[in-house]
C-alpha cells in the first residue's frame, strides 16, 4: 500500500496473499460489472450467476487450454491497430461535392450547404471513402441520402429511414457499399439484410492468392440526421495488390515475414503492433487446417478484440455468419478487417463492444462464447438454424427419414425377388421412396415450423451431451446456462409433447429423427472448442433390419462446412479403406447424397466378407464433398473428426504435412494428436520410404487376387490366356486398372475409365496399354494411331463424333455411361466404377435378342459394381460370375499384414527395416513384401478352389455368388466361435499356428516366442481363429463336419 502511496495512485488494491493480483483484479471488474449490468449484489455468489462467474475466473491447470479469464488477460493498449488515412484533399474535394450537388438542383439551394457540411462532418465517415470515391459519386450519394430523408418524412417514422448506396467496380477491382444499420442488431430487411452476404459470395468465399480482396468496414460516428438514430456502415472492399517480386524477408530463422506477403495497403495501414499480432498468427495458420482463435482486452474500455485466422478457401459464408454470431450475445462492431496474404492465410479482426443497457451477459464473459460458437460457425457457417444441434439433427433426417416403412415389407413379402420382373418393381418402388418421400426443404420447413420442439430438442440433446461441469477444460458456456432456465423433458415426456402437438403424421416423423438422433448419439465432438468438423458416434440400433439385416458393430456420422460422410464397422477391430465419392453436377450430388449412406453400408457389409481371412473385421468410411470442394481438405477434416471421438480434443485443428499422401498424413496427423502407441496402424497403404507402409498399387495386393480367379478359370476350363477377349472397366490410370493390364496377357477389346472409351475388335494394342499403365494415365490418352481400321477412342468430351461402324456419338459422357453394356467379349474385368453400375433394372442390356449373355466369365473387381439381384440374374443365364466380396480381398490381407508388422516391431526394428533408407527397401522389406503376396495368392486360390468345388458338387444348384456369401458368413461365424473357446489356450496348438499364419520373414527377425509376447493376447486370438477357421474352410467346404474339425485340430501343432 505504501509504495501504491509514493507512486502517487488514486486507487490501491491492499492484497491478502490468498489470492494472487490478477484474481484480484478479475474480481473488482466482476462487481463493477454488477453495477454496470444491474446484476444482483456480490453476484459471484448468487444461484443464478455464480456459474458464470466460475466459467470466467476458476484457474486452469496446466497444458488446459485458455478460458474467458485468461483470453481477457491478452491486453492491448486503447490504440488503434490501423492509422487513421488522412485525406489531405478533403476540403477541396467538399467545395466541388458542394457545387456539383448545388448545380444538380436536387436540394434546395439553401439546404446544400448543410447537407454537404453534415455528409463531410457529423456522420463520421472514415476518409477511405473520401480519398477512393469521386466528386460524382459522393454528389449522388449525398443526394441519395436527402431523398431517403424526404420520403422518411412523408412516411411520419423516422426509423423509415433506409439508405442504400453501392459501387462495384465493372473490372472487379472492388466495391464500396453504404447502407442504414442498427448497431447489435441483425437486418431482417432492407439492404443490411444481404449486404455482407453478398459480400462473401462475391468477394470473400473462395480466394486464391492470384485473386483475392481485403475488406474494411466501419461504423459511422453520428446519426444520419438529427431525428433518427441509424448510423452508417460503410464498407470498402479493395482487390490485393502483392508485390511481384515480394520483398526480400528480414528473418533468419526461416519462418514466413508478414512483409513479404502482405498487400501494399495494408501495409501502408496496419500499426507495428497488428504486424506483430498478425505475424504470430500467421505462423500458427501455417501449421493448420483449422481456425486460430485469439481475444484482446482494450486496455481502459470494455472492447474487446477478435481475431481470426485460417487458410484460404477453409471455409465459406463466415464474415456474414460472425456477424449473426455477436448480434445474438447484444455485441455490435465498431471496425472489422479482413486481411488475405499471398501465401494462402485470411484474417479477419472484429472490433467489438456491448451495446449500452444490454440484457445480455457481460462482455467479459460472452466474447470467448462467440470464440467458442465462432469454431462451430467456422464448421458450418450457412447453418439454417443458428448455433445449436438442428443442422446436424436435419442432415440425419435426410438420411434416415426416407426409410421404407411397413407397406414395403408387405409388398415385398408378397413378391418373388428372384423373378427379374419383380425385383425390378420392387427396385424402382425403393427408388422412389428414398427420392421423394422426405426432401432438404421439407424436412427445412417442419423444423422452421416447430421451432419451439427444436427447441426442447436440442435441451435434451444438450443435457446428454453437455461436458460435465467437473471437466476443467470444458467450463459450462453461456448457451448452456441459459438452457438450464428451460425444463429439460425426458425422452418419453418429449416424445409425448411432440406427438400431442404435431398433427402432421409427415412433420412427426421428421422431429422424431431428431428424438431419435439425440438418443443413439454415444460421443461427439459437438461442444468441443478445438474442432473443424462436426462428429457423431451412434449406436447403430435405429437402423431397420429390412433394410439393413447384418446389424453393424458401430457407425460415425461426420459433418463438415464442405462435406459430409459416415463410417460403418462390424467389429470392434475393423479395417476396411475410406471412398470419396465426387459429383459430376448438381443432380449427381444430389443421387450421391441420398444414397451416401447405404453406399456406405454395402462396401462395409462386403468389406466384412471379404475380411474372412485376417483378424480385422469389416469397415468402411465414405466422404461426399459437395460440388466444387478440395477432396483432401474434406479428407483431413474428416479424418480429425474421427479422431476427435478417439482423443480428446486438445489441439485447434489440422497440422499441415505438405504434400503428403493421405493416408501417410492421417497416420502422422494421429501421431501429432497423441495416438503414440497405434498411430502407425491407425492406417495402411502408406509410402513405404516415408512411413514403411506398403502401398497396394505399387505391388499390386489387390489384383494379385483378383488374377487368382481369372486364372483359376482359365486352368478349369483350359483356355489360352492370349484368345481369351476382354473388356474391363477403371483404367490405366487407376489402381486395380493398371495392375490388371500389366498382370494380363489376353486380347482385351475395350477399356472405359473416367476419361472415355478405348476399342477395338481386332484387341487394343498391348505395348500401348502397357505405356499407359505404367504412366498411370486415363485411356483418354491412348494413341488413335495404334488402333485397327474398326477401333475407335471416345473422350467424354466429345460430341456428334462418327465411329468406324457409321454410329453417331452425340455426348462422349453419355456414350461412356453405358459403354459396358455394348461390348461382348469372353471375359468382363469391373476395375473401376460407381456402385450399383449394373443392377435389376438395367442388367437385361448384357443378354443380346437371341438370350445370350454378352460375356461368359465375370470377375468383379469393383466393389458393388453388381447388386446381389443382377449377378443372381446372369449366373441363371450361365455366366461364370466371381463377386467382389471373394475376387478382391487382396488389399485388405495386404494391409492387416502392414498391421501386424507395426505391431510386431519395435519403433527402433520398425525404422530399421520398414523404412527405406537412401530412397531404397531394406532387405527385410523386400521379403516382407514377397511373404504378404504369396499369402494373397494363396488364400485367394484356396478360396476360388473351394466355390468351384461347392458348385461342381451341387452340379450348378446353388449359384456361385450364394455359395460365396454363404462361405463368408460361415467363416466369420466359425472365427467367432473359435476366438470365445479353449482351443487357443493350448500352447502347442498356438504356437504352430502362429508360426504358419505370421510371415516367415518377421518370425526371423524377431523370432515366435518374442512375437508371442508383444502381441496383444486378443489379436492374437483373432489371428488364431482367423487362421484355423479359413483352412479348415477352405480345406472341407461349407459342410464340413465335427470329425473333419477333429482331425484338422489334432494337426495345428505341426
Amino acid at each position: 500500500m505504501l509504495d501504491g502511496v509514493r507512486l502517487g495512485e488514486f486507487y490501491i488494491i491492499c492484497p491478502d496473499n490468498e489470492t494472487s493480483r490478477d484474481l484480484d483484479q478479475l474480481r473488482i471488474m466482476w462487481a463493477a460489472s454488477d453495477v454496470v449490468e444491474r446484476r444482483p449484489a456480490l453476484s459471484r455468489w448468487h444461484k443464478d450467476w455464480k456459474p458464470l462467474y466460475e466459467d470466467a475466473n476458476l484457474p486452469r491447470p496446466n497444458g488446459v487450454s485458455r478460458t474467458i479469464s485468461e483470453a481477457s488477460l491478452q491486453r492491448v493498449k486503447n490504440l488503434p491497430g490501423y492509422t487513421t488515412p488522412v485525406f489531405k484533399g478533403k476540403e477541396e474535394q467538399r467545395a466541388k461535392v458542394q457545387a456539383e450537388v448545388a448545380a444538380k438542383g436536387f436540394i434546395a439551394h439553401e439546404l446544400v450547404a448543410n447537407e454537404v457540411n453534415w455528409f463531410y462532418s457529423h456522420l463520421g465517415i472514415d476518409d477511405t471513402y473520401f480519398q477512393n470515391e469521386s466528386v460524382s459519386v459522393i454528389s449522388d450519394h449525398i443526394m441519395a441520402l436527402f431523398g431517403a430523408k424526404v420520403l422518411a418524412y412523408t412516411k411520419h417514422d423516422p426509423n423509415k429511414l433506409v439508405i442504400d448506396l453501392e459501387k462495384i467496380d465493372e473490372k472487379g477491382n472492388g466495391a464500396t457499399f453504404i447502407h442504414t444499420s442498427r448497431p447489435g442488431l441483425t437486418s431482417k430487411e432492407g439492404p443490411g439484410a444481404t449486404c455482407e452476404s453478398r459480400i462473401d459470395a462475391l468477394y470473400l468465399d473462395n480466394p486464391t492468392p492470384a485473386k483475392c480482396y481485403r475488406l474494411e468496414t466501419y461504423r459511422s460516428a453520428g446519426s444520419i440526421s438529427a431525428t433518427a438514430s441509424q448510423q452508417l456502415r460503410c464498407y470498402f472492399i479493395t482487390k490485393c495488390d502483392f508485390p511481384s517480386p515480394p520483398p526480400p524477408s528480414t528473418r533468419t530463422d526461416g519462418k514466413t515475414d508478414i512483409r513479404t506477403v502482405s498487400d501494399r495497403s495494408f501495409l501502408e495501414k496496419a500499426t507495428e503492433h497488428t504486424l506483430q499480432l498478425y505475424q504470430e498468427i500467421i505462423w500458427q495458420v501455417e501449421n493448420r487446417s483449422g481456425p486460430v482463435m485469439e481475444v484482446f482486452e482494450v486496455e481502459g474500455s470494455r472492447e474487446r478484440r477478435l481475431v481470426i485466422g485460417y487458410k484460404m478457401g477453409g471455409t465459406s459464408r463466415f464474415f456474414s455468419a460472425l456477424s449473426n454470431l455477436y448480434h445474438y450475445y447484444q455485441l455490435y462492431s465498431a471496425r472489422k478487417y479482413v486481411e488475405q496474404f499471398s501465401n494462402g492465410v485470411t484474417i479477419i479482426s472484429l472490433y467489438l463492444n456491448p451495446m449500452p443497457n444490454s440484457s445480455a451477459p457481460p462482455i467479459e464473459n460472452s466474447i470467448v462464447q462467440v470464440m467458442k460458437e465462432a469454431s462451430l460457425l467456422y464448421c458450418l457457417p450457412d447453418n439454417p438454424f443458428f448455433l445449436d444441434a438442428s443442422d446436424c439433427g436435419w442432415v440425419f433426417a435426410q438420411h434416415f427419414c426416407n426409410r421404407l416403412g411397413s407397406a414395403y415389407l408387405q409388398l415385398k413379402n408378397t413378391l418373388d425377388e428372384s423373378n427379374p420382373a419383380h425385383a425390378e418393381v420392387l427396385s424402382n418402388i425403393k427408388r422412389r421412396f428414398r427420392e421423394e418421400t422426405f426432401t432438404r426443404e421439407s424436412i427445412a420447413q417442419v423444423i422452421h415450423a416447430h421451432s419451439e420442439l427444436i427447441r426442447l430438442l436440442y435441451v435434451n440433446f444438450a443435457m446428454i451431451h453437455y461436458p460435465a461441469a467437473t471437466d476443467a477444460s470444458l467450463m459450462p458456456t453461456l448457451s448452456y446456462q441459459r438452457l438450464q432456465t428451460t425444463q429439460p423433458l425426458s425422452d418419453a415426456e418429449l416424445y409425448d409433447k411432440i406427438r400431442r402437438s404435431v398433427p402432421s403424421k409427415q412433420d412427426l416423423q421428421v422431429l422424431e429423427s431428431f428424438l431419435i438422433f439425440n438418443k443413439h448419439v454415444l460421443k461427439t465432438n459437438f461442444y468441443q472448442p478445438t474442432k473443424v468438423a462436426l462428429s457423431f458416434r451412434l449406436a447403430p440400433d435405429f437402423l431397420p433390419e429390412i433394410e439393413y439385416p447384418k446389424k453393424p458393430y458401430g457407425m460415425s456420422f461426420v459433418i463438415g462446412n464442405e462435406f459430409r460422410g459416415f463410417h460403418i464397422r462390424f467389429r470392434d477391430v475393423a479395417r476396411g479403406g475410406i471412398r470419396i465419392v465426387m459429383s459430376r453436377n448438381k443432380e449427381n450430388y444430389s443421387i450421391n447424397q441420398r444414397m451416401l449412406f447405404d453406399e456406405n453400408y454395402g462396401l462395409a457389409a462386403t468389406q466384412s466378407l471379404k475380411n474372412k481371412d485376417i483378424p480385422e473385421g469389416g469397415a468402411k468410411g465414405t466422404i461426399l464433398p459437395s460440388l466444387g470442394a478440395n477432396p483432401r481438405r474434406c479428407f483431413e477434416k474428416y479424418v480429425d473428426a474421427i479422431l476427435d471421438l478417439l482423443i480428446p480434443g486438445q489441439t485447434p485443428g489440422i497440422k499441415e504435412q505438405g504434400t503428403a499422401d493421405m493416408m501417410d498424413w492421417a497416420a502422422m496427423h494421429a501421431r501429432d494428436r497423441g495416438a503414440d502407441t497405434w498411430w502407425k496402424s491407425f492406417t495402411t497403404g502408406k509410402s513405404a520410404q516415408r512411413l514403411g507402409g506398403v502401398p497396394h498399387d505399387t505391388y499390386g495386393m489387390t489384383s494379385l487376387s483378383i488374377r487368382q480367379y481369372v486364372l483359376g478359370i482359365y486352368k478349369q476350363l483350359g483356355l489360352r490366356e492370349k484368345d481369351v477377349t476382354k473388356v474391363q472397366t477403371g483404367g490405366p490410370d487407376g489402381d486395380l486398372g493398371s495392375n490388371e493390364i500389366l498382370l494380363s496377357s489376353d486380347k482385351t477389346v475395350a477399356v472405359i475409365d473416367g476419361s472415355g472409351v478405348a476399342a477395338d475388335p481386332h484387341g487394343l494394342n498391348r505395348e500401348e496399354l502397357i505405356r499407359l499403365a505404367k504412366l498411370r494415365v486415363p485411356i483418354s490418352n491412348f494413341d488413335k494411331s495404334k488402333l485397327s481400321k474398326d477401333g475407335y477412342l471416345v473422350r467424354i468430351e466429345d460430341q456428334d463424333i462418327k465411329l468406324p461402324s457409321g454410329e453417331i456419338v452425340l455426348d462422349g459422357t453419355d456414350f461412356r455411361n453405358g459403354a459396358h453394356f455394348r461390348f461382348k467379349a469372353d471375359l468382363f474385368v469391373p476395375c473401376g466404377g460407381r456402385p450399383e453400375a449394373v443392377n435389376i433394372s438395367n442388367v437385361a442390356g448384357l443378354v443380346d435378342a437371341e438370350g445370350k449373355p454378352h460375356y461368359k466369365y465375370i470377375v468383379e473387381g469393383a466393389n458393388l459394381f453388381f447388386t446381389q439381384q443382377a449377378r443372381m440374374s446372369l449366373e441363371k443365364r450361365k455366366v461364370i460370375l466371381f463377386k467382389d466380396s471373394s475376387a478382391n480381398k487382396g488389399g485388405v490381407t495386404s494391409s492387416s499384414l502392414e498391421v501386424l508388422a507395426g505391431l510386431a516391431l519395435s519403433t527402433e526394428e520398425y525404422l530399421d527395416h520398414m523404412i527405406f533408407k537412401d530412397g531404397k527397401p531394406s532387405d527385410f522389406y523386400k521379403s516382407y513384401v514377397k511373404d504378404i503376396q504369396s499369402k494373397i495368392i494363396e488364400n485367394a486360390a484356396a478360396e476360388f478352389q473351394c466355390i468351384w468345388r461347392e458348385h461342381a458338387r451341387l452340379q450348378g444348384a446353388k449359384p456361385r455368388t450364394q455359395i460365396s456369401d454363404e462361405l463368408s458368413s460361415t467363416l466369420n461365424d466359425l472365427q467367432a466361435e473359435l476366438e470365445a473357446s479353449d482351443l487357443f489356450d493350448n500352447l502347442p496348438s498356438r504356437k504352430g499356428v502362429m508360426e504358419k499364419a505370421i510371415p516367415k520373414t518377421l518370425v526371423d527377425k524377431v523370432g515366435l516366442d518374442t512375437l508371442l509376447e508383444r502381441l496383444p493376447e486378443s489379436y492374437q486370438r483373432a489371428l488364431f481363429s482367423s487362421w484355423v477357421a479359413s483352412h479348415f474352410i477352405y480345406k472341407y467346404g461349407v459342410n464340413g463336419s465335427n470329425v473333419d474339425f477333429f482331425h484338422f485340430a489334432r494337426d495345428l501343432s505341426r
